[in-house]
């Protein structure tokens, strides 16, 4: 579905799901503000998105950080115009039992993968109350639905990703701003690739009903839908993409 006249914001979007995301958006009309702190990844995304023929811009922001993060939004506004789109995507985990990490480590989960999405989605809030419309998607994971093994601080972000969601969605839809969450299952991606040991990789494969990890772009197509005017009666709703690793009932 068109999304033509919208733009954009992608945070994480230097690389895979992130990266999949603003492609998909770009490729259906919108303008993308792609947000990461990494400058050489964010900027490949941004070329690659041009070369395609859409449009994009790459900003370089420490979405952890509340100037940054204002100054980012009000940035892009400047120049790709009032936002009416926002995907929450950035997210990062190591591999290490609770009973090991220190104090320093919960920080930083959470910083990431919790503390981020509220300073954009706050900074990105005015832009969609002056466009009269939003649509606002939040990547959580299937660990907040099931406990990750060595991922304890992440499955509790996640799960904050999508109680954060629903009261949010109460909050806004007087502005029809929408607000969702997707939990993606395992996927292709490099963090995946770093993070996960080649035996538990191939005992998703095997728990997987599809028997299969996710591409990047099968999530972005879930997001997509999500944000597309096709969506315009769903909020505060939870959707898992994960091959059927979780139903929901």
């Amino acid at each position: 579905m068109s999304l033509e006249n919208h733009t954009a914001v992608v945070t994480g979007a230097g690389q895979g799901i992130g990266r999949a995301i603003a492609k998909k958006l770009a490729a259906d009309g919108a303008r993308v503000a792609a947000l990461d702190i990494n400058e050489t990844t964010v900027q490949e995304t941004a070329q690659l998105i041009n070369e395609a023929g859409g449009r994009a811009k790459g900003y370089v922001v420490d979405c952890t950080k509340r100037e940054a993060v204002n100054a980012g939004i009000d940035q892009v506004v400047a120049d790709l115009g009032g936002i009416k789109i926002l995907v929450n995507n950035i997210g990062w985990s190591g591999t290490s039992f609770f009973e090991d990490e220190e104090e320093s480590y919960w920080d930083q989960v959470i910083a990431i993968n919790l503390k981020a999405p509220f300073l954009v989605t706050h900074a990105v809030l005015r832009s969609m109350k002056e466009q009269g419309e939003g649509h606002i998607v939040s990547l959580a994971s299937d660990a907040a639905r099931v406990g990750q093994l060595q991922g304890v601080a992440y499955s509790a972000c996640k799960g904050g990703i999508s109680a954060f969601s629903k009261g949010l969605a109460r909050e806004v839809a007087k502005y029809k701003i929408n607000v969702n969450c997707v939990c993606p299952g395992p996927t292709n991606t490099p963090l995946y690739e770093s993070a996960i040991n080649d035996k538990i990789k191939k005992a998703f494969t095997q728990i997987i009903p599809m028997k299969r990890i996710a591409q990047p772009e099968e999530i972005a197509n879930a997001v997509a839908f999500l944000v597309s005017p096709g969506a315009s009666y769903i909020t505060g709703q939870v959707l898992s993409v994960s091959g059927g690793l979780t139903m929901a009932g």
